[in-house]
């Protein structure tokens, strides 16, 4: 699996997969105040799809919640899909 990175500007952030400029998969968020962030989109290049990459961009940004003492607010429709599936994950939920 390719690794996933993180840049944060302090009110965007996002979880990715390639260089900087050159994404092949992305899950980008901007903050809503201190301990909230809202998932806006998440966008995975078709050379990717398939393999379970949206999944592990969330998982990165469930874990920075979790590690922080975050909520997320998914306004994504693929991030809002995985909440409504999967109760295990409400602990971060907004």
């Amino acid at each position: 699996m390719l690794e996933i990175k993180h840049k944060d500007n302090g009110t965007k952030g996002e979880f990715y997969i390639g260089e900087n400029h050159q994404h092949l998969a992305e899950m980008a968020y901007t903050w809503a105040g201190e301990s909230v962030f809202i998932i806006e989109h998440t966008d995975v290049n078709d050379s990717l799809r398939g393999q379970g990459v949206g999944h592990k961009l969330l998982e990165h940004a469930i874990a920075m919640a979790r590690e922080k003492n975050l909520k997320i607010i998914p306004l994504c429709p693929f991030v809002k899909s995985v909440f409504d599936k999967d109760a295990s994950i409400h602990d971060v939920l907004k």
